[in-house]
């Protein structure tokens, strides 16, 4: 008897998804891949040349460089059996994501996802998340806002035509959300996050007349590159560290925006905010180590 082939529910669709050289956008190209999509991975490190302006929270992780590429990633999705395209794109740059988004339409015809998840929290980083507004350094504006929220407004834009155009789509924006609680200790990490739910909610009402549905998504403590090596462990060790026993992969992100992709019914959702704990039990899907992991969730003050 010959095993079933592994479904592709994807095959045949266009993604693009920005920020995926590591972490969340890695985990969800991986996933989107291996459910048989086009994607489209871009940022702004590749082989020959890693995105700057990581200095500090490379020093405090203990790396030399920031891992991972966005040709790493497009192989490793290909191997899954999607189709990879690397290409490199600071998101900040208006010609540089008009230049993206015409090519997807050029070559492919067609979009039908765009995740959004190009941050630049992680360049501001000094190793204090919890202080009082008045302490943090007013450099993480400019990074959570002006190259996180702003980076996904930019995209947004230059996508929408394009699924206007056709009828249907789906625009993602990675977020943090739990039930409106305060992020306490980080305001300028709790407006922009805020402010990247609202956008999907303000673009959801104005494509929703055109068949495009628009929605933010927010995953658990997710173990990302950095996250590893600030605990001085990596994904083959991780259950070794008790600190790590409530993270999830990045991938668990992936497996939402691949269940919410190939959803036809996906319109019905837009505008929420939507945690990935909950899709894995209305989807049926886990982690990659067969667990459903619960979503994070703040404590109580």
């Amino acid at each position: 008897m010959q095993d079933s082939p592994t479904p592709r529910p994807l095959r045949g669709r266009v993604a693009v998804v920005t920020g995926a050289s590591r972490g969340a956008g890695r985990g969800i190209a991986l996933e989107l891949g291996a459910a048989g999509a086009t994607v489209y991975v871009t940022g702004r490190s590749t082989r020959e040349q890693p995105a700057d302006g990581y200095g500090q929270i490379l020093a405090l992780s203990g790396l030399e460089r920031p891992p991972g590429t966005i040709d790493d990633c497009a192989e490793d999705l290909t191997r899954l059996g999607g189709h990879g395209i690397a290409l490199r794109c600071d998101h900040t740059q208006d010609e540089q994501v008009a230049a993206l988004f015409a090519r997807v339409w050029r070559e492919q015809g067609r979009l039908d996802l765009l995740v959004n998840n190009a941050w630049g929290g992680h360049e501001c980083f000094d190793g204090v998340f919890e202080a009082p507004f008045w302490q943090h350094p007013l450099a993480q504006w400019d990074a959570m806002m002006d190259r996180g929220v702003r980076n996904h407004l930019l995209a947004g834009r230059h996508a929408a035509p394009l699924l206007v155009e056709q009828g249907h789509g789906l625009i993602v924006g990675t977020t943090f959300w739990d039930r409106d609680r305060y992020l306490r200790g980080n305001l300028f990490y709790d407006l922009a996050k805020a402010a990247i739910s609202r956008l999907a909610f303000g673009m959801a009402e104005e494509l929703r007349p055109h068949g495009v549905a628009s929605l933010a998504l927010s995953p658990g403590w997710m173990r990302t590159e950095f996250v590893l090596s600030g605990h001085r462990t990596d994904e083959a060790h991780w259950q070794d560290s008790p600190a790590l026993a409530r993270t999830e992969s990045p991938r668990y992100l992936g497996r939402a925006v691949a269940a919410l992709a190939a959803d036809p019914q996906v319109l019905a959702r837009s505008g929420r905010v939507l945690r990935v704990a909950d899709l894995a039990r209305e989807y049926g899907f886990s982690d990659i180590d067969g667990r459903q992991v619960e979503a994070f969730e703040l404590p109580e003050r």
